[in-house]
């Protein structure tokens, strides 16, 4: 005798060897023996034999239609025996009985398993709505194998061009689309960012890395919500000097200018004066609110995303030829340049004139700064500045600047709305220049000497501090080691950083003996440094990402096949005439740091960003100045 019986959601037959009542021994057409339940027997049988049972029964049940077998069955729970003998107009052999079990079983939409062999029809709403829904799978799936045909013959599909950003920042993997996108990636071998620039869904790869940025860091758009900027202060008392400023060309936010006065018999008197935005914009005010979600301001080659809105900043930048709201740190200076008193005020500053790097260096530089120099408008003042500037190094025993160093400017030609079309220009200069360290050494001056006044009268405030080579933000005054001060608190840009314009409040209500904005030990002010550190670190990493990117379209830009590098340490290079670092894995081994090399640039992948190169030769001359590019700089 034979069986026909149900094991692990599927159906088997065997032998049997031995029956026991409540169980039997049977064997497989396998071999394997094995002891079943006699509850799970649906049918025994004599023929055909166990070995060809299920091979005849499944063919007839492939014909059998389940839609039909709905129509035929009553209302009810019911036996597949019992429907078999109905269905096939006599007592049904055993094959013929099985295949009836094997439609009703391959038809879980139609028939609902009620228990050993028992069945029970769908009811009509609920078969209408499983149709359906086998329906819009198959045409899912029918869409997706098109979408999918289609990318990788890189046409983009209007359905996958509609979820670009999506795809590339955020997807969603229960949607068809996603899944169709990804599986054209692994059949073609490419990333989505690659896939969606061969198809065209991606126009450039500025666009890639700017919209990624802006996903993260903006999701709400850049656009300022529609306030009225504060009025200035009118109640200030007028400050009697000629105040300038110096900055590179594209400097809108200038939040630091400069002055001197002599002092007969004394020595002179020199103005720090620095914007003053925290006169105006409320701890708590929408504009507060807009400064606390962005933070910072946003640099990159060729753009950036202001804190505050225009309107806030042209009112309050130091613009030439305007009188300005500032706090002004006054330094009594002897004629041995050491510094006598000090002083601070919140005043009205007139700002002469806004001087720009590219028109002082010409003639104020290293080489020019020991000699005549040509009477240029505050010539005098700059010189005097000069020299109180090392003389203020001098006596931190810190360089302001890490000599050697260079800076890099990109200038970028063309509208960033077809990135492609611009011309990327890079410009470096030397670290350290008089300029440099002249306003390096003042802005040194002004946070710490701000921030120990602050320490001095137990007023809250966030300070920047470097112990054990390490800088972080805190609220303790501890030292800056890498520029030697005793505590240090970035008080000088608050226009463009969101401490700077929270430590402005407390130093403001310092001067004026009112209660500052946050207390000591302020959740709230914890919970502004400790956001703004997460969202400065982030911002200046795109700002490096972005720099790498116009550094790899001007070697393009070039058709630059070879250029020679300065090896840093293991495998990794700097460039020469850009900020970029590059790891070489066919370097030879043990170069010493600071040897010259000569590179083959191998290919460029914008999307990346990233360059390979390949060693070509060693070149004789070392570099010898190897100072990192890393370190805390005092003009910031």
């Amino acid at each position: 005798m034979n069986v026909l019986f149900e094991e692990d959601g599927g159906f088997k037959t065997g032998v049997i060897m031995a029956d026991n009542d409540t169980s039997l021994q049977i064997e497989m057409p396998s071999g394997k023996r094995s002891k079943i339940k006699s509850a799970t027997v649906l049918l025994r049988f004599e023929k055909p034999s166990a070995a060809v049972m299920l091979e005849q029964a499944t063919p007839l049940a492939e014909e059998i239609e389940a839609d039909f077998l709905w129509e035929c069955v009553n209302d009810g729970e019911f036996s597949f025996l019992d429907f078999a003998r109905d269905y096939h107009g006599h007592e049904p052999s055993p094959v013929e009985a099985a295949a009836v079990l094997l439609a009703l079983h391959a038809a879980p939409i139609y028939f609902h398993r009620k228990g050993k062999g028992r069945f029970r029809k769908a009811p009509a709403d609920i078969l209408a709505a499983a149709l359906a829904g086998l329906e819009k799978k198959r045409q899912q799936a029918l869409a997706m194998e098109g979408w999918i045909a289609s990318l990788k013959e890189f046409r983009l599909p209007p359905e996958i061009a509609a979820m670009t950003d999506a795809l590339l920042y955020a997807p969603d993997r229960n949607k068809s689309e996603t899944k169709a996108f990804e599986t054209a990636c692994a059949e073609t071998g490419l990333t989505a960012p690659q896939l969606l620039f061969k198809c065209g869904a991606i126009k450039s790869a500025y666009f890639l890395h700017y919209r990624r940025f802006l996903h993260e860091q903006f999701p709400k758009g850049t656009a300022f919500p529609p306030l009225d900027a504060p009025k200035l202060p009118r109640d200030l008392p007028r400050a009697d000097v000629r105040a300038f400023s110096i900055d590179d060309a594209n400097t809108t936010e200038i939040d630091d200018a400069l002055s001197v006065v002599k002092l007969p018999g004394i020595g002179s008197r020199i103005g720090i004066h620095i914007a003053a935005p925290g006169l105006a914009i409320e701890h708590g005010s929408p504009l507060d609110g807009i400064a606390r979600a962005r933070l910072s301001t946003v640099y990159m080659p060729g753009n950036k995303i202001t804190m505050l809105p225009d309107a806030v900043v042209q009112n309050y930048t130091l613009a030439g030829g305007v009188d300005c709201p500032a706090v002004s740190l006054y330094l009594t200076v002897n004629d041995s340049l050491e510094i006598l008193s000090h002083e601070s005020r919140l005043e009205m500053v007139h700002i002469a004139a806004n001087l720009r790097h590219h028109e002082i260096e010409p003639w104020f530089n290293a080489e020019t700064i020991n000699g005549p120099l040509p009477d240029q408008p505050f010539k005098d003042e700059l010189v005097h500045l000069w020299h109180f500037a090392n003389a203020c190094e001098g006596r931190r025993g810190k360089p302001s600047a890490m000599q050697g160093n260079n800076d890099y400017n990109f200038g970028i030609e063309g509208d960033l709305a077809d990135p492609d079309a611009c011309i990327v220009e890079i410009s470096e200069r030397k670290r350290g220049s008089p300029l440099d360290k002249l306003v390096a050494e003042l802005m040194i001056v002004a946070n710490s000497t701000w921030g120990g006044l602050l320490a001095e009268k137990n007023v809250a405030c966030l300070y920047r501090a470097q112990t054990q080579g390490k800088v972080r933000m805190t609220t303790s005054p501890l030292p800056h080691e890498g520029l030697g001060v005793p505590q240090y608190a970035w008080m000088t840009s608050p226009l463009r950083r969101y401490c700077d314009l929270v430590n402005q409040w407390q130093l403001i209500a310092c001067l004026r003996g009112e209660s500052p904005a946050f207390a000591q030990k302020s959740a709230e002010l914890f919970g502004a440094m400790r956001d703004f550190e997460i969202t400065y670190a982030a911002y200046a990493d795109f700002q490096r990402l972005m720099e790498r990117y116009w550094c790899l379209r001007w070697l393009q830009q070039h058709g630059i096949s070879e250029i020679d590098a300065t090896v840093r340490r293991e495998q990794l290079v700097k460039l020469d005439h850009l900020p970029l670092m590059l790891r070489v894995p066919s370097l030879p081994a043990d170069l010493a740091p600071g040897r010259r090399v000569r590179l083959a640039i191998e290919s460029l992948d914008l999307l990346a960003p990233e360059v390979a190169g390949r060693f070509v030769a060693l070149l004789d001359a070392p570099e010898v100045d190897m100072a990192g590019a890393d370190e805390e700089d005092g003009a910031q």
